[in-house]
């Protein structure tokens, strides 16, 4: 928020274009009172996004917590469709609805952030002809959205949070180049969103179905290869970057091995609570696999402890 207030400032009641915002909130938080507090910072009119609210340039629109945003036709689209890239409102689906709907007309800004949502998006709108615009990541508080987009997105402008403003202003006043046309995948995916769910017939059109399931509907997933960032998406709605797709397996292969050391945990108890009320080779027989189990516990631990850490920053290394 401290750095979207700084931003806001910077944009005068004339500036002749619509600002969407999509900041990742939590789902109970007061979109109302956020809005309140931009419009002490700017002179632009700030609106919490309404379902097919018109679109007006000088005015500032942010996605209510827990719907994505989209636009259409002069209008906003306030829904609570899949989240994508585990994230609801989504940078992605904002900038790719704007993409479809506008062209080349549209400015994608990337500012401060943690994870790889927007990346895909800013991708979208250039496939579309619109430009690109990041936060310089030295200049951010939080750099991994902004460097995630630099690797994998022919960014237009990487400059300075205080210098945003005026280039908004800048590009703005510009006629915009020629119209480029937009890509058909782009336009079913912006459909698909709009309706909310699509079924496996639309997806076959523009991916390739893969033997990986969904983490958030353990339904199949489609490869997108389309443009310069890899993503997957099912037919429910749900879409990732495999950045984000790899983040949501690891999560989920890390809750399963926990509860996987609790089982063990558990056995390990039944089996120490048998071994002291036996007698004989049998109490033997349960002290043995109660020996072996303890070892596999520790190293189970050592490695939630220590290897998940571990393989974190080998993949960090590798990506750097």
């Amino acid at each position: 928020m401290p750095a979207l207030t700084q931003l806001v400032a910077q944009l005068p009641a004339t500036l002749p274009a619509a600002v969407l915002v999509v900041q990742h909130l939590a789902p109970d938080s007061s979109g109302e009172h956020l809005v309140s507090r931009l419009s002490m910072h700017t002179q632009m009119r700030c609106h919490l996004a309404a379902h097919h609210d018109q679109i007006e340039a000088g005015h500032l629109y942010l996605a209510p917590a827990d719907r994505h945003l989209l636009v259409h036709d002069g209008q906003l689209i306030v829904t609570k469709g899949p989240r994508e890239n585990n994230f609801r409102p989504a940078i992605d689906a904002l900038f790719r609805a704007a993409a479809v709907t506008y062209g080349n007309a549209v400015i994608g800004v990337v500012l401060t952030g943690m994870l790889h949502d927007g990346t895909a998006g800013l991708d979208f709108i250039k496939r579309c002809g619109g430009q690109a615009i990041v936060q310089d990541p030295e200049d951010a508080e939080f750099s991994s959205m902004p460097y995630t987009a630099l690797r994998n997105v022919a960014v237009d402008h990487v400059v300075p949070l205080s210098h945003i403003g005026a280039l908004l202003q800048e590009l703005t006043s510009q006629a915009p180049p020629p119209p480029t046309p937009i890509p058909e995948d782009l336009k079913a995916e912006a459909a698909i969103a709009e309706r909310v769910v699509g079924s496996t017939e639309d997806i076959d059109a523009i991916g390739e179905r893969v033997p990986i399931t969904c983490p958030d509907c353990g339904g199949a997933l489609w490869k997108l290869e389309q443009g310069n960032v890899m993503r997957f998406r099912c037919h429910t709605g749900h879409s990732y970057t495999a950045d984000a797709l790899f983040e949501s397996s690891k999560q989920a292969l890390e809750e399963t091995l926990w509860v996987a050391l609790r089982m063990m945990e558990e056995r390990k108890n039944l089996l120490s609570s048998m071994a002291v009320r036996g007698e004989g080779l049998w109490s033997v027989q349960q002290e043995e696999r109660l020996e072996a189990i303890k070892a596999h516990i520790n190293r189970l631990r050592e490695f939630l402890l220590n290897g998940s850490t571990g393989a974190t920053t080998a993949s960090e290394q590798e990506q750097d």
